[in-house]
C-alpha cells in the first residue's frame, strides 16, 4: 500500500519545477506537477492530493486566482504559496485566500521540507487533542468533524479554523493568550502569523455573527477572548 503523501506542485518555470519536483520525491512525496494554473486546477479536479505547492505568478491562471477556486469547493486541503515577491500585501492576500503558508524564492529546499512536515502534523491533530461538542450560545461546536452549527446556519471550518476556536472554547470568557494560539497553531510567532492568525479570527466572527450574545474581543497585545452570556 502506499502511504506517500500526494502533492500538487503547480509552477510555471520548467528548470525550477522540475528540480523541486524530483527534490520532493527524493523526499518520500509523491508529486503531480502541472506549468500553470489552468492545469493545476484540472489536475485538482481530478485527483485528491494532501497537499498543494502553487507559485504566484504564472501565465493562463495565478496562484491566487487558482486558490480561490480551489477554496470555493475544498477548503480543507493544505495550500503553500511560493513566490519571487517580497511583498506584505501579497502575502496578507494569500492567507485571506486560506493559504497555510508561504515561502519566499529563493529558498532552502530544508526548509521547504520542514513546513510541509509542519502542515502535516497540524492537520493530523498531532498537537492538538479534540474535546467533547462545545455549546458557544446558540451555536453547537463538534470538533472531531469541524462542523458548526446554528439553528439558521450549518458551515464545516478548516483546520485551522476549527484548532483556533477550539483553543478560543478552550479559554472561555477568559483570555486566549496570542502567544499560545501562534506557537501551538501555527508554530510560529512572527509578523506574518500573527496577521494569518487575525484573518482567521475575522473569519470566525462572521460565523459566530448569528448570535449577537457572542462575540470575540481584541485584547490589544495580550490575546483574544470568546465571551458569551
Amino acid at each position: 500500500m502506499n502511504n506517500q503523501k500526494k502533492i500538487l506542485l503547480v509552477e510555471d518555470e520548467e528548470n525550477f519545477g522540475s528540480l523541486l519536483q524530483n527534490y520532493l520525491k527524493l523526499s518520500k512525496y509523491e508529486v503531480d506537477w502541472a506549468n500553470d494554473g489552468a492545469q493545476g486546477y484540472s489536475a485538482f479536479s481530478k485527483k485528491n492530493f494532501d497537499l498543494c505547492i502553487f507559485d504566484v505568478m504564472m501565465p493562463n491562471m495565478d496562484g491566487f486566482t487558482l486558490t480561490e477556486k480551489i477554496r470555493s469547493k475544498n477548503k480543507t486541503t493544505p495550500i503553500l504559496f511560493l513566490t519571487a515577491r517580497n511583498m506584505k500585501e501579497d502575502m496578507i492576500k494569500g492567507y485571506k485566500l486560506g493559504a497555510d503558508d508561504y515561502l519566499n524564492k529563493p529558498f532552502d529546499i530544508e526548509i521547504l521540507l520542514l513546513k510541509l512536515e509542519a502542515i502535516f502534523q497540524r492537520n493530523a491533530g498531532s498537537k492538538i487533542e479534540l474535546p467533547k461538542d462545545v455549546v458557544i450560545g446558540a451555536y453547537l461546536y463538534r470538533p472531531v468533524s469541524r462542523v458548526l452549527t446554528h439553528p439558521s446556519i450549518e458551515c464545516k471550518l478548516s483546520p485551522k479554523e476549527g484548532a483556533l476556536l477550539q483553543m478560543l472554547c478552550e479559554h472561555l470568557n477568559q483570555v486566549m493568550p496570542r502567544e499560545k494560539a501562534l506557537k501551538e497553531i501555527w508554530d510560529e510567532d512572527s509578523y506574518f502569523t500573527t496577521r494569518s492568525m487575525d484573518v482567521y479570527i475575522t473569519k470566525l466572527r462572521k460565523y459566530l455573527a448569528e448570535d449577537s450574545s457572542v462575540r470575540i474581543e481584541n485584547l490589544h497585545s495580550s490575546g483574544y477572548m470568546l465571551i458569551t452570556k
